[in-house]
C-alpha cells in the first residue's frame, strides 16, 4: 500500500466530519423544498402553475454548480471548495429573504437557484467521502455521509415552522435567515475537515491517466448508474415538490404538510446507518432494485386517498425508496471511475442527474395543476419500469462478459 493509500480509519474519520457538514448546510434543502412551492403560490396573484418554479431554481441551482461544484474542489481542496459552496448558500438564504420581504416571486427563485448551487457542492460530499476511502469502505462511507441527512429531516423543517413568522407579515422570510446562519455554522465545520494525504511519487506514477469522457460515460455499469439514480431521484422531486400543495388542497394545515416532510426527509436519510452494509452484503444492484419497488408500493398509497396518513405514509415510503435506490446508484457509478477522472465522472453524473431534477421539480407544479395528486402518482410506473429493465440489460451484459472470460 502506497502512503497515499487512504486506511478504513482515515476514511471513516472523513466521513463523520463530511456528515456532520451534512447535516448543518444540508438542512438548507429541506427549507427549501417545503416551503418554495407554498411560497411561490402565495406570491403569484395570477396564473399558479409556476408556483413551483422557485424548487425548480433550487434544483436547477445544484444542476448547473455540479461541474463547477467538482472543478473548484478539484482545484481549491475539500476545504477551499466546501467553503465557497458554504458562501453560496448563504446568499441565496439573504436573496431569499429580502425577496420575501419585497413580494418579488423571481427574486425569490433565483435566491433559491444560489441556495442550490451551494447545494451541489453538499452533493459532492458523497463522493468526497468515496475518493478518500479504500475500496472495501466505498459504499460505507457513501452511507455514512449520508446519515447526516437524518438530522436535516429535523433541523430543516423546525427551522421553518420556529422562524416562520419571524418578520411577520412576510411569511418564511425568517427561514431563509435562518439558512444563513445554517451556512455559517457549516463553514465553521469544513475547516475542521482533513485534507488527504499527500500522494508520492510512485503513486503518482502509477496512476492511470484520465479517459476521455465519452469512454468514461459509455460504459454499461455507468449508464445504467445513471439512469437509476435519475429515475429515483426525479420521481421522489417530482412527488415530494407537489407533496405540500396537494396536501393543502386535501385540506391538511401548513404545519402537517411541513411534518410531512420532516417525516419524509428523516426516511431518506435514517437507513443510511445500515445501506452501506445491506450493499455490500447483498449488492448494489439488489438494494436498488428494493428502492425501485418502495417506489411503486409510494405511488399506490398514494393512488389509495388523500387522508392526512395517506400522505405520510407516502412521503416516508417515498423517502425509503429513494434511500436504497440513490446510494445503490451512486455505489455503482463510484466504481466506475479512476481517481484521475473524478471530477469529469462526478461533474458530469451531477450536471445530468440534477438538470433532470430540476424538470421534475418545475413539471411537478404543473402536472399537479392539470391533474391532481393521482396523475403525479401514476408516473411512477413508467419511470421505475425504465430502471428495472436497464438493471435487467445490465445483468445480461455482465452474464455476457462473464461467459466470454470463462471461454
Amino acid at each position: 500500500m502506497s502512503d497515499a493509500s487512504p486506511t478504513v480509519s482515515q476514511a471513516r474519520s472523513t466521513a463523520i466530519t463530511l456528515a456532520a457538514i451534512q447535516a448543518i448546510i444540508g438542512s438548507a434543502a429541506p427549507v427549501a423544498i417545503s416551503t418554495g412551492g407554498l411560497a411561490g403560490f402565495m406570491l403569484l396573484s395570477a396564473d399558479k402553475s409556476l408556483a413551483t418554479a422557485p424548487v425548480t431554481g433550487f434544483n436547477l441551482g445544484i444542476a448547473l454548480g455540479a461541474l463547477p461544484a467538482a472543478f473548484a474542489i478539484s482545484a481549491l481542496g475539500r476545504r477551499g471548495g466546501f467553503l465557497a459552496g458554504a458562501g453560496m448558500t448563504a446568499l441565496g438564504g439573504l436573496i431569499a429573504c429580502f425577496a420575501l420581504i419585497n413580494s418579488q416571486f423571481w427574486l425569490f427563485a433565483i435566491g433559491l437557484l444560489f441556495i442550490g448551487i451551494g447545494g451541489a457542492f453538499v452533493q459532492q460530499y458523497r463522493f468526497a467521502a468515496a475518493d478518500a476511502a479504500p475500496p472495501e469502505f466505498k459504499p460505507k462511507a457513501i452511507s455514512w455521509v449520508l446519515t447526516g441527512g437524518v438530522f436535516t429531516a429535523i433541523l430543516g423543517p423546525a427551522l421553518v415552522i420556529q422562524t416562520k413568522d419571524l418578520f411577520a407579515p412576510f411569511t418564511f422570510a425568517g427561514a431563509y435567515a435562518g439558512v444563513v446562519v445554517l451556512a455559517i455554522i457549516g463553514a465553521l465545520l469544513i475547516t475542521f475537515l482533513k485534507a488527504p494525504p499527500p500522494q508520492s511519487a510512485a503513486a503518482k506514477a502509477e496512476e492511470l491517466p484520465p479517459r476521455s469522457r465519452k469512454e468514461i460515460i459509455s460504459q454499461p455499469l455507468f449508464i445504467v448508474g445513471l439512469i437509476c439514480a435519475v429515475g429515483t431521484y426525479t420521481l421522489m422531486t417530482f412527488l415530494m415538490t407537489g407533496a405540500p400543495l396537494a396536501m393543502v388542497a386535501a385540506g391538511c394545515t401548513q404545519e402537517q404538510a411541513f411534518l410531512g416532510i420532516s417525516w419524509h426527509v428523516f426516511a431518506m436519510y435514517a437507513p443510511s446507518f445500515f445501506t452501506g452494509s445491506l450493499i455490500v452484503k447483498f449488492g448494489r444492484e439488489r438494494i436498488v432494485i428494493i428502492g425501485l419497488m418502495l417506489l411503486i408500493i409510494t405511488a399506490i398509497v398514494g393512488l389509495a386517498g388523500e387522508t392526512v396518513w395517506h400522505f405520510w405514509i407516502a412521503l416516508i415510503l417515498l423517502g425509503l425508496g429513494w434511500n436504497f435506490g440513490f446510494i445503490g446508484s451512486t455505489a455503482m457509478v463510484a466504481d466506475t471511475y479512476r481517481p484521475s477522472e473524478k471530477s469529469i465522472a462526478q461533474g458530469f453524473h451531477d450536471a445530468v442527474l440534477f438538470g433532470s431534477v430540476a424538470f421534475a421539480s418545475l413539471m411537478s407544479g404543473f402536472v399537479f395543476n392539470a391533474g391532481g395528486w393521482h396523475t403525479q402518482n401514476f408516473i411512477a410506473f413508467p419511470v421505475t419500469a425504465i430502471c428495472l429493465g436497464g438493471l435487467l440489460a445490465l445483468a445480461a451484459i455482465q452474464k455476457r462478459a462473464r461467459s466470454n472470460v470463462a471461454a
